[in-house]
């Protein structure tokens, strides 16, 4: 008998409806934000909205007004715009150049795949996004995993790496929301001539030097070969740019597929992105209550709650619980006391490591954190 297309997909879904890990989509839903990453609630600010506006109303359009930007980069999307943008978010972050994308899906996947070549190693946080994972499949290179933060099991990896040798990490890890010891993974990709690229996706906004990322926090630009920063996180927006040298840049637009042939991010995405930028270079104050409501959860932990606790001081707080149908039924408790914290199931994270993801919002009032916490002590 043919083994038909439906076949094969009926039984792919059967096998997650049998790990009770079949995943659906849902509304929006009224419940207090714990799940998002609007961590500074940029996505939600009237003034990025309001602004936004204005500034496109007041836009020098040479052609007529459009609502999308009508082709990729290299055709008809392309804007002084977008490359001003590029510009000044370089110039923030502190680097020479930067190319946008369109998401950090797009620039994770277009940066590895386009710079790894056959006989190049890329040696990888075994905890780092999916998207990276995509590239390196994508790249025809070798490629070694190494464990979660581990110094002595990447310098391994990197006595038998051959070829351009490239270190890859997050600085605020998604599903853990602890941070990589970058300063040591710098001393090693030095001592082995190692190009360092680490994705700040989720360091954006939230560090105290006005949420430009832990590796300008650090003052390693230099040693940094590419930074990814994302738009659609603490920002509020849509989008990503990779950070890195002019050379780079350049490569990129030549070789970086996800790049070449997609449609480019419409002007109105691109003018809340730099508006985002503006309230953030002022955003001290909201920075330090996040901090502030971050320090709030964890203080009013129960002991029992916190041994469960990965250990961060970001904004993603994660709670173990083993098992998808337990961390499953635990979110829906919580749900229904009124908080929008969603479970992270296997496979997306190792089976026995699932979790409860709560993500602390400026927004959040302290009222409402000190709540979700007493449900936690009282029901975990």
């Amino acid at each position: 008998m043919l083994f038909t297309a439906n076949k094969f997909l009926s039984n792919s879904l059967d096998n997650r409806l049998n790990q009770n890990a079949f995943r659906k989509l849902v509304l929006n839903n009224k419940l207090i934000d714990f799940c998002s990453n609007d961590y500074l609630g940029f996505a939600r600010s009237n003034i990025i909205l309001d602004l936004t506006a204005l500034e496109f109303s007041s836009y020098n359009f040479q052609l007529p007004i459009l609502n999308g930007s009508t082709g990729s980069r290299l055709l008809t999307g392309n804007s002084d715009y977008v490359e001003f943008l590029e510009k000044k978010i370089a110039t923030f972050h502190n680097a020479p150049a930067g190319l946008i994308f369109n998401s950090g899906y797009d620039a994770n996947l277009g940066l590895i795949s386009a710079i790894a070549q056959k006989g190049d190693t890329i040696i990888y946080d075994e905890l780092i996004h999916a998207s990276i994972h995509d590239g390196i499949r994508l790249s025809s290179s070798s490629a070694f995993k190494f464990r979660h933060n581990n110094i002595v099991h990447l310098e391994e990896r990197l006595k038998i790496a051959s070829g351009v040798i490239y270190v890859i990490v997050e600085s605020v890890y998604s599903m853990d929301g602890d941070v990589s010891p970058i300063l040591a993974i710098v001393d090693l990709c030095k001592k082995y001539h190692a190009n360092l690229i680490i994705d700040e996706a989720h360091a954006t906004g939230i560090t105290v030097n006005m949420g430009k990322g832990m590796v300008q926090q650090l003052k390693i630009e230099q040693d940094v070969f590419a930074r990814i920063h994302t738009f659609s996180k603490a920002l509020g927006g849509h989008g990503a740019i990779v950070l890195g040298s002019e050379l780079l840049r350049n490569f990129l637009i030549n070789f970086s597929r996800s790049f070449i042939y997609t449609t480019a991010l419409p002007l109105k995405s691109l003018i809340a992105v730099n508006q985002a930028y503006e309230l953030l270079q002022n955003s001290k104050d909201i920075i330090l209550k996040l901090h502030e409501n971050i320090a709030i959860f964890k203080n009013h932990l129960s002991e029992n709650v916190k041994f469960n606790l990965i250990e961060s001081d970001s904004p993603i707080q994660c709670i173990i619980v083993k098992g998808n149908d337990n961390v499953k039924f635990l979110a829906a408790a919580i749900q229904n006391e009124g908080y929008d914290i969603r479970p992270v199931l296997s496979p997306t994270v190792l089976k026995g490591r699932e979790r409860l993801r709560i993500c602390i919002h400026v927004f959040n009032t302290a009222s409402q954190i000190q709540n979700l916490c007493a449900f936690l002590n009282t029901n975990f």
